[in-house]
């Protein structure tokens, strides 16, 4: 695996429209990732095989996205100390409300940070922040983000 700074895993490939939003933020602050499918339930080996290779590669971050159950970003904090981001997906006859609860209520001692239900945007950002506290160029390039949607908002009142 070439080098990557974040691995972004996803239970289906269903999940590809939101986590191009994470993607398309990685792209913006040219932060290196992969984005891979993997289920915690129907491909557990491939999963931690995935975990491993990731951080070989220098992997710092890991963005998980799964709808329903939505166990694969708890699977992914089992194996690593590193941050785990979980997006819960929209889908099922609770559309995303279970994903969000499976997300966000971790046992204690296995953190997973939880965006909102299809918060596919806000998990690349999170990833970017993680990563520029030891890196000035993408700390510059969130700054400046932030800037233009500041002015963006102001520029509407005209």
């Amino acid at each position: 695996m070439e080098k990557i700074q974040v691995l972004i895993l996803m239970g289906s490939k269903n999940d590809m429209s939101v986590m191009q939003k994470a993607e398309a933020v990685l792209d913006e602050f040219g932060i290196a990732y992969k984005t891979l499918v993997r289920s915690a339930h129907r491909t557990p080996d491939a999963t931690v095989e995935a975990i491993k290779e990731a951080e070989s590669a220098g992997c710092q971050v890991f963005i998980c996205a799964a709808g329903m159950a939505a166990h694969l970003a708890g699977v992914v904090c089992s194996k690593t100390i590193k941050p785990v981001i979980g997006v819960p997906i929209a889908s099922g006859a609770l559309n995303g409300q279970d994903a969000l609860l499976s997300t966000v209520m971790m046992p204690p001692g296995m953190p997973v940070a939880t965006v909102a239900i299809n918060g596919g945007r806000n998990a690349g950002i999170l990833a970017a922040q993680i990563l520029a506290q030891n890196d000035a160029e993408i700390a510059h390039k969130i700054r400046f983000d932030r800037a233009q949607q500041a002015e963006a908002i102001l520029k509407e009142d005209e």
